[in-house]
């Protein structure tokens, strides 16, 4: 929707111009799942699909929100009461990181807000931690509170980990908040340190989201952290970045077996995310396509997070691309979206064979996103 359009949707809810724009975006994981509640690497890419909000100030201390997305559920709190849980779980989002700035002793300033999010949701793309960059941007750019994108980053996290209870690491929000246009964004997610990487322009970067309903992916998420936690305490390392295979191998009679290789997936793929960046920086794509195959295979088999019907996707993408590309699990798993990487003249063939199969062996039809790396956080006056 363009922005001409959404000042005419804030003009009809609040009856006067937005004069504030905030945007931010999307991403999607090339490399490195569930590395970074672990303190490990990840190699994320934002997208061109991103979350616009159009605000103006109020003169008190009320919040008052609509959705495009959920026109019928407006969205209002007071800043200066204790803040709860809403009646809608999107309005949570910005309860959630209003709670945390506030925590922080920032002093926030009512608004009027208009959000459209362009994320697809449910596609492991992040339209969450988009949601909380662009409103903890917001709050920053109104209220002059001087918060690095690190620290906006850092606060959309504990707004999902504290408020919406899902202990996610820092990944997700840091891309959105930090990313750079046409390049991946290498982060150590220890203490934060982020570099750029430049994608090839004929690399294609193909998200395919697999329609199958995640019912379980908060509490088997949140079974992985405590399974990695469980495994770094018996190495007696502060966390998996810093154990290693060695140290693994030394504690594994003492480790349940599930256990055992929920680390050993963690501990491997830290390294593959160091390999994938190097090869990626070089342009060594053979190389690149080949540690992706690796990482599914090691989210399949060890992490246990990919389900019957992107394991099919996988599958069908690799068939098509005959080794001159590459495709995995992105994101949480459970369901959500696989990546593929290949170059943009075989796109072609990875839709036509997903149109053909999937449907056909898994009774669900994928959404088939052609994306483009995209900038981060923003936000200025009209």
């Amino acid at each position: 929707m363009s922005l001409d359009t959404l000042k005419q949707h804030f003009q009809e809810k609040f009856s006067q111009a937005p004069d504030i724009y905030v945007s931010s975006p999307g991403r999607v994981n090339l490399i490195g799942e569930h590395t970074d509640y672990n303190n490990g690497f990840v190699l994320p890419c934002a997208l061109q699909y991103k979350t616009h909000i159009l605000a103006t100030k109020r003169d008190d201390s009320l919040i008052k929100a609509y959705s495009l997305q959920y026109l019928e559920q407006p969205e209002e709190f007071d800043l200066n009461a204790e803040i709860m849980h809403g009646d809608w779980a999107w309005g949570d989002y910005l309860r959630g990181v209003a709670k945390e700035l506030l925590g922080q002793g920032h002093q926030l300033t009512g608004l009027n807000i208009f959000i459209d999010s362009q994320v697809p949701q449910g596609s492991g793309l992040s339209s969450s931690a988009a949601l909380e960059v662009a409103v903890g941007g917001l709050f920053n750019y109104v209220g002059k509170l001087g918060l690095s994108t690190q620290q906006i980053a850092r606060t959309g996290q504990a707004a999902e980990n504290n408020f919406i209870d899902c202990q996610c690491g820092i990944m997700d929000q840091l891309i959105s908040a930090e990313a750079k246009e046409q390049s991946a964004l290498l982060i150590d997610c220890r203490d934060l340190s982020t570099r750029s990487v430049s994608i090839p322009e004929n690399l294609a970067l193909m998200v395919i989201n697999s329609n199958y309903p995640r019912k379980l992916a908060d509490s088997e998420y949140n079974e992985r952290r405590a399974a990695c936690e469980l495994a770094a305490a018996a190495m007696g390392t502060p966390s998996l970045r810093e154990a290693s295979m060695e140290k693994l191998e030394a504690v594994k009679a003492t480790l349940d077996e599930v256990v055992y290789r929920r680390a050993k997936y963690v501990i491997c793929e830290n390294q593959r995310v160091l390999d994938a960046e190097k090869a990626l920086s070089t342009g060594d794509l053979p190389t690149l396509y080949s540690i992706m195959k690796e990482a599914h295979l090691a989210l399949k088999n060890d992490f246990e997070i990919t389900v019957p019907a992107t394991d099919g996707l996988v599958d069908i993408c690799m068939e098509a691309l005959d080794g001159k590309g590459a495709c995995r699990q992105t994101g949480g798993g459970f369901g959500g979206a696989v990546i593929c990487l290949c170059d943009k003249a075989d796109t072609d063939k990875v839709v036509a064979a997903v149109e053909a199969n999937y449907h056909k062996n898994f009774s669900l039809t994928a959404d088939i996103l052609i994306c483009e790396p995209g900038g981060g956080l923003n936000a200025s006056s009209l």
